[in-house]
């Protein structure tokens, strides 16, 4: 599991620190602050190899990359990386890495990485394995070298009856958006006279088999961790038992924009259902499931005030104060409805509404404050709550209401006692 990750000068700020819990570890910020930048990293760090392009500081910056986490045999391994221009490299120790477990990496462009340490660890037995498995988004459905891909693994376990299909079945189901829509494979069909191949379908909610490259972008991207989570499992498994080991003992999971094309009913099942899914893959075999996830939802965030354990899981939030980014650990506290998540550190709205609404309301609450607020400027306020759209059920209506009756005069006389 990754423990601990520090940065000084390399990436959109001058330091950053995590200290990662053992389970689940949630990202949040806005749009270019890092999120992506430190899946990147622990990938690397991980793997001493790069998903995407090589990371490079700003010039002339003397950039370090400080990192722990533990390995196949007891404790933990601990190292600090510094960047070398002229090689254009990160250091690394030049003796043989220990073992992180099993490294997984979902892109959000539907790329996918797999570091296997039964596949890709140098030993002098082979020397040339490759350093890690770097799937295309096209890769993934057509294969490469590696792997045959989703269309023709998919089609072959299922006209075979092979076990992995059994697998894939029960993670589809799982990933579902919900128990009225499962995500269930339909009969392989062929698709035009010329093609030859028989395709996977989905059995659609509505009576039809669908072939999965006709599937929604959602039910892509599900479909597609569902298959790699599979395959990556299933050939880790099968090449630990060539080598005659145990399976790893340890799995990381790295994902980016975890909720990427889903409905919202969809982003409130999609992280429980991934750590159900890598404890039902892993389980026989007793190893633990480290998830580290990016998101700009807060749906997703809601979705978990059943789940979260301040023990076992984290919440990173990343920002922007005055030009500088700033990564903090938050506690994570439950709020509720979602709009609470809208305007909670996660996201840094003012108000859960439209921005005209948002606007409409900031200024009606100053008023509110305001001992001196005239008539004419309530009623102006009032009417630029009704102009920006607020509708009759919001909440905010029974707060203004209340302010501008007792204002204009308008609360109801108070009943007069009887005498005795």
């Amino acid at each position: 599991m990754l423990e601990h990750l520090y940065l000084e000068n390399v990436g959109p700020a001058r330091a950053m620190t995590m200290a990662l819990a053992p389970r689940l570890n949630l990202i949040t910020g806005d749009n270019g602050l890092g999120k992506s930048f430190l899946l990147d990293v622990a990938w690397w760090v991980l793997t001493r190899t790069w998903a995407r392009d090589l990371v490079v500081p700003a010039p002339g910056a003397k950039a370090t990359i400080r990192y722990e986490y533990t390995k196949k045999t007891r404790g933990s391994y601990a190292y600090e990386s510094k960047y070398e221009p002229a090689k254009a490299r990160w250091t690394v120790k030049p003796s043989r890495p220990p073992i992180p477990g099993l490294i997984l990496y979902a892109q959000v462009d539907g790329g996918f990485s797999v570091w296997d340490p039964a596949r890709n660890y140098w030993t002098e037995d082979a020397p040339d394995r490759p350093n890690g498995f770097l799937f295309a988004p096209s890769e993934v459905w057509r294969g490469n070298e590696h792997c045959n891909g989703l269309l023709e693994d998919w089609a072959l376990w299922q006209a075979g009856r092979d076990p992995a299909f059994e697998l894939l079945t029960q993670v589809l189901a799982v990933l579902s958006p919900s128990p009225a829509e499962p995500l269930a494979p339909g009969k392989l069909r062929k698709l035009t006279v010329k093609d030859p191949k028989r395709y996977p379908t989905l059995a659609m909610p509505y009576g039809e088999d669908v072939a999965v490259i006709h599937a929604s972008a959602g039910m892509r991207r599900v479909i597609a961790l569902a298959y790699l989570l599979t395959w990556a499992w299933q050939e880790h498994v099968e090449a630990a038992k060539l080598r005659a080991e145990r399976p790893t003992r340890e799995v990381v999971f790295l994902v980016d924009e975890v909720e990427c094309h889903l409905h919202p009913q969809w982003q409130r099942r999609v992280v429980p259902a991934l750590l159900r899914v890598m404890d039902a893959l892993t389980g026989e075999h007793g190893s633990s499931v480290q998830l580290v996830a990016a998101t700009h939802s807060p749906l997703v965030l809601a979705s978990l005030e059943p789940h979260f354990d301040a023990d076992r899981d984290a919440w990173f939030d990343l920002d922007l104060e005055a030009r500088t980014v700033v990564l903090r650990r938050r506690d994570y506290v439950r709020r509720g409805e979602v709009g609470n998540w809208l305007a909670s550190e996660a996201f840094d709205l003012a108000e859960p509404r439209s921005l005209e609404g948002e606007e409409a309301v900031l200024r009606a609450l100053a008023l509110m404050r305001r001992a001196d607020a005239s008539d004419e400027e309530i009623r102006r306020a009032d009417a630029a709550l009704r102009e920006a759209g607020l509708p009759d059920i919001d909440t905010f209506w029974v707060r203004w209401g209340y302010f501008r009756d007792r204002r204009e005069g308008a609360s109801p006389p108070r009943p007069k006692r009887r005498k005795a």
